[in-house]
């Protein structure tokens, strides 16, 4: 091996924004993560790579390495403990964030004029948590850096704080680290039988938990209760891994106490119906599920007692992995195993 070779290291970097996947990037061993922003700001100029985070999508063996690395927080992380790593980009152009300037400023001008005392809106009151409530939740919560940031922090706001979830996370002792908007153009694939998208995942039981929130051109928002359901789901990975009759049993409890603990509905108008995706082609994840194949239909091993509900999602789920194990198949040295998911 030249000296080269062993003064730099690969890494699989993913850039939705510019249609970059599994682009190969040599970097020096001895660099830290701000003097390799530096190099992708000479790139991609029109970028600002001072807010930029980093989601590494592939478990690693070195101790240490997180799965969310941000420029400003994480500037001194050696670049040396990514080697063979895949990388995706969460990076903002400088418009965008300009914009989110004049938001910040106009918002801290509004604060001032309350401290001088101008007349304002009152608010309405609402309960303060207690403290033992907090700690069933969700510690942090992260948004992407697409436009209308704000908008995607107050629906996983509104998740955090929803009756029904508060009240079935205490109930279960649930504890999230990080809830997470998942970006629209990850975890989709297509297969002659078609697309098939990703609604969530759950990481390492409950240390992330990922929803997709926006629709898939970035247009809109999903339906508050079907993003809602899929975070019951999420949360039943805080316990069970395979979809199983185990499963599936306290996946349709906690979204019967979800529903029967929403104010607004009084558990009336959600909590007889089922949840199912919005379309056969969208699961609500396909981490931690394993068992033999099946067809959608079929009577095969693993489908006994489930209903078609359960069934379409697991046959999401299915050509998911089944397009993630072609992939696989088709790159160099993998060994196949899974993503470090719960």
């Amino acid at each position: 091996m030249s000296d080269s070779a062993e003064q730099t290291i690969a890494i699989k970097v993913t850039f939705p924004a510019e249609k970059a996947k599994d682009d190969i990037h040599l970097v020096a061993s001895d660099a830290v993560l701000s003097q390799w922003c530096e190099t992708l700001e000479c790139q991609w100029p029109e970028y600002d790579w001072s807010h930029a985070k980093f989601i590494v999508s592939n478990a690693l063996p070195q101790a240490g390495v997180k799965k969310l690395l941000k420029r400003r927080d994480d500037a001194d992380f050696p670049m040396r403990k990514l080697a063979d790593a895949s990388l995706r980009f969460m990076v903002s152009k400088h418009t965008v964030v300009d914009a989110l300037e004049v938001a910040r400023e106009k918002a801290a001008t509004m604060q001032s004029g309350k401290a001088k005392g101008q007349p304002r809106l009152q608010r309405p009151r609402t309960r303060a948590p207690k403290p033992e409530d907090d700690r069933y939740s969700f510690r942090r919560i992260e948004v992407l850096p697409l436009p209308g940031p704000e908008r995607s922090r107050k629906f996983l706001e509104r998740l955090r704080d929803d009756p029904g979830i508060r009240a079935a996370m205490k109930k279960h002792q649930f504890s999230v680290g990080l809830l997470m908007e998942m970006d629209p153009g990850s975890n989709t694939s297509v297969s002659q039988e078609g697309t098939t998208r990703l609604l969530g995942l759950n990481r390492n039981q409950g240390e992330v938990i990922e929803l997709r929130l926006r629709t898939d051109v970035y247009d809109g928002y999903r339906d508050y209760k079907v993003i809602r359901n899929t975070l019951c789901h999420e949360l039943t990975h805080n316990v069970h891994g395979p979809h199983d009759r185990k499963f599936w049993d306290l996946c349709h409890q906690i979204e019967r106490e979800v529903a029967a603990a929403d104010w607004r509905s009084g558990g009336r108008s959600v909590g007889d119906q089922e949840f199912a995706p919005s379309r056969e082609d969208e699961a609500p994840d396909h981490e931690g599920w394993t068992g033999g194949d099946y067809v959608l239909g079929g009577n095969l091993p693993g489908t006994e007692g489930l209903t078609a509900r359960e069934i379409r999602a697991q046959a999401a789920e299915r050509r998911l992995r089944d397009m993630e194990a072609s992939k696989t198949a088709e790159g160099s040295g993998s060994d196949g195993s899974k993503p470090d998911a719960a």
